[in-house]
């Protein structure tokens, strides 16, 4: 996965912020996953400017499905 968010990352840069957590060693991490209600790694978790979540894409899926949900918030 980390190709195509890295490639994402680069594309959106200036209109969709990315925050990469690492929930084995970061800190936060558990109270994220609880906060999120996420239960498997890889989640990623897509929300509006107002904090809200927008969508949430469990697992590794195609690069397609990721630049949908990120339109979608502009």
């Amino acid at each position: 996965m980390a190709p195509v968010v890295d490639r994402l990352k680069t594309e959106y840069e200036g209109i969709v912020e990315f925050r990469l957590i690492n929930v084995d060693t970061d800190p936060q991490g558990a109270a994220l996953m609880a906060q999120y209600n996420a239960q498997y790694v890889p989640t990623f978790v897509l929300l509006n400017t107002d904090g809200s979540v927008s969508q949430t894409i469990v697992g590794a899926q195609k690069e397609s499905v990721f630049r949908e949900a990120l339109d979608a918030l502009k």
